[in-house]
């Protein structure tokens, strides 16, 4: 057996709340070697019996401290946590946590600035000292008008009372983030996929990102001891993706 472990071909799945980031993820599950790892919702909605997802959305005044803590700390560990596969798609990342999520609460007063510093600085030691690495970025692109309906009908309790001002605002941050690049972390190409087509036909178009993702990833799966090939030929075309830029 080979013990020496590469580094997995690493993908963040990003977007609104709403934008169906868990069904592109469940989307690569047909594939052998991919390690699908989702956003850690069930450890928010219940620490040590705490519903901390639910209580920041009642009093965000009060909470939206202590969730984004617990938040960077749940993000953190999967971003850490080892795989065997040579391919990862991880759900949303400690950088949209930052940048978006953070970010909205700094800019609406719902954090008091000495708590957004804190959080800042967390963000920034991690940064430095902690190697958070993508190969590539697919982000969901959305209409905010769209994902809020999607919202009120999965019924998930606790976004029962997220306004369509709330989604607009992070529709904004998202663009600002990795189509304007405003901030200059953005740590890896990102590939636009339209995620406002209805699920029948989305599918459809998850199927374009196989190409960027399976491609560049095979020769990642191909060095690995198992050498599993995806179950799935790729035959789409390529789709343009939005260079990296880096600001020094």
């Amino acid at each position: 057996m080979n013990s020496i472990q590469t580094k997995p071909f690493t993908v963040f799945v990003e977007g609104n709340i709403g934008s169906g980031k868990t069904t592109f993820l469940e989307h690569f599950r047909q594939f052998e070697d991919i390690t699908l790892l989702t956003e850690p919702v069930e450890e928010w909605r219940n620490l040590k019996g705490w519903n901390l997802l639910d209580l920041m959305y009642k009093d965000p005044a009060k909470w939206a401290m202590t969730f984004q803590s617990y938040v960077s700390l749940t993000m953190l560990d999967m971003h850490r946590r080892p795989t065997v596969t040579p391919v990862k798609l991880i759900e949303r990342s400690l950088f949209s946590a930052r940048y978006c999520f953070v970010e909205h609460m700094n800019r609406s007063g719902t954090l008091h600035p000495a708590q957004f510093a804190v959080l800042d600085e967390w963000f920034r030691f991690i940064q430095h000292n902690i190697p958070i690495e993508a190969d590539l970025i697919v982000y969901l692109k959305t209409t905010p008008s769209i994902v809020h309906e999607r919202i009120k009908k999965r019924a998930r309790s606790e976004e029962q009372c997220v306004p369509l001002s709330y989604i607009e605002e992070l529709h904004k941050l998202h663009e600002d983030w990795l189509i304007h690049r405003v901030h200059a972390e953005c740590p890896a190409p990102v590939l636009v996929l339209d995620a406002d087509l209805d699920l029948s036909q989305i599918t459809d178009e998850y199927k374009k990102s196989e190409h960027q993702i399976l491609r560049k990833a095979v020769n990642v799966v191909m060095n690995s001891p198992n050498k599993l090939s995806p179950k799935k030929p790729i035959h789409t075309s390529p789709i343009k993706i939005v260079p990296h830029m880096r600001v020094l």
